[in-house]
C-alpha cells in the first residue's frame, strides 16, 4: 500500500514540475525540494519509532471506553469528523503558542508552493500530536483505526499544497482545497493564521479562522514563506531557528519572569516592548 501511495506522489510531483515548467512558472527549487524530502524522511522515522508507544497509550485508554458505536457507517463517519476536528485544534495551537510554532515553523519556511511542501514536516509534531487524540478511545474508537484515519486525512493534506489547481466550485464550501491552503501558507498580513483545517474547512468557518483566497484585483499577490525570511537557509536553521530565538528572548536581563513565559507560551511575534503588538510570523 505504501509503495502504491509513494508512486502516486511521484507521478503527481512529476506532472506538477512538467506543467509548471511548460507555463514558465518557477514552483520548484532544488534547495527547497531537498529540504522538504529530508524533513519528511526524518519525520517519518521518528513517527515510526514512537507509533508503537502511541498504540500502547491509546489501547490502555480504550479499556475505559464510555460508549460503543455498533453501526459501521456512523462509526467511520464520526471518527473522520473527530480526527479532523482534533487536528484543527492541534494546528491552531501551533500557530498561536510560540513553543509549538517553533516546532511547526519548518513547514511554513518554504517560499514556493508545490506538492513537496506537504512533506516538509515538523520533526517534533510526533512527540505531541498524540495528546489531541486521547479522548477518542474513550468514545469507543479503536486505537489502530484512529491512527489509520489520521493517516488517510494526511494524504489529502499533502495534495492541497499546489498552485496548479485553482478554485474547486462547491467543494470550496466544505473541504480544504488548494485555494484555502495557499492562504494558510501566505505571509501577507490578511492571510496569517487562517484556514487551519486538514480536510474540512467547516471548522475554520465555525471558529473564525477562515479567509478565502482573494483575486489580485481584491488584494495583493500571495507571498509564501515567513514574514521575516530566514537569513540562513541551511537545514539546521530551518529546523532550529525559532528555538534559538526563544532562547535569546528568555535570556534577556531586562524582563520579568512573566515576560519570559510570554516569550515561550505567548503568540509568535509577541514582544515585551509592545505587549499588544499584532501577531506576525517569525
Amino acid at each position: 500500500m505504501k509503495w502504491e501511495i509513494s508512486t502516486i506522489y511521484l507521478i503527481i510531483i512529476g506532472l506538477e514540475v512538467a506543467i509548471s515548467n511548460y507555463h514558465h512558472k518557477k514552483l520548484y527549487t532544488w534547495r527547497e525540494t531537498f529540504a522538504s524530502i529530508f524533513l519528511s524522511v526524518l519525520n517519518g522515522l521518528l513517527d515510526l519509532a514512537i507509533r508503537g508507544g502511541y498504540l500502547i497509550i491509546l489501547s490502555y485508554i480504550f479499556q475505559y471506553q464510555l460508549v460503543k458505536i455498533g453501526q459501521p457507517f456512523v462509526y467511520w463517519g464520526l471518527l473522520f469528523l473527530l480526527v479532523d476536528f482534533q487536528f484543527y485544534w492541534l494546528h491552531r495551537l501551533e500557530h498561536f503558542c510560540r513553543l509549538f510554532w517553533a516546532a511547526h515553523v519548518t513547514h511554513h519556511s518554504a517560499e514556493h508552493m508545490n506538492v513537496t511542501v506537504g512533506f516538509r514536516a515538523s520533526l517534533m509534531r510526533p512527540l505531541y500530536d498524540i495528546f489531541f487524540f486521547l479522548p477518542l478511545p474513550l468514545l469507543g474508537f479503536k486505537p489502530i483505526e484512529i491512527l489509520l484515519m489520521y493517516s488517510i486525512c494526511q494524504i489529502w493534506a499533502v495534495f492541497v499544497h499546489t498552485e496548479m489547481v485553482r478554485k474547486l466550485g462547491y467543494l470550496e464550501y466544505l473541504f480544504v482545497t488548494p485555494s484555502h491552503h495557499r492562504v494558510h501558507h501566505a505571509s501577507n498580513r490578511k492571510y496569517i493564521d487562517k484556514n487551519m483545517g486538514m480536510t474540512l474547512i467547516i471548522w475554520d468557518k465555525l471558529f473564525g479562522t477562515f479567509q478565502k483566497e482573494l483575486s489580485p484585483e481584491e488584494y495583493e499577490p500571495i507571498r509564501y514563506g515567513l514574514a521575516k525570511p530566514l537569513q540562513e537557509k541551511n537545514l539546521f536553521m530551518i529546523i532550529f531557528h525559532e528555538w534559538i530565538s526563544i532562547l535569546k528572548d528568555v535570556r534577556r536581563k531586562d524582563i520579568s519572569w512573566k515576560q519570559r513565559l510570554q516569550y515561550i507560551f505567548g503568540p509568535p511575534g509577541w514582544s515585551h516592548y509592545d505587549s499588544h503588538s499584532e501577531r506576525s510570523k517569525t
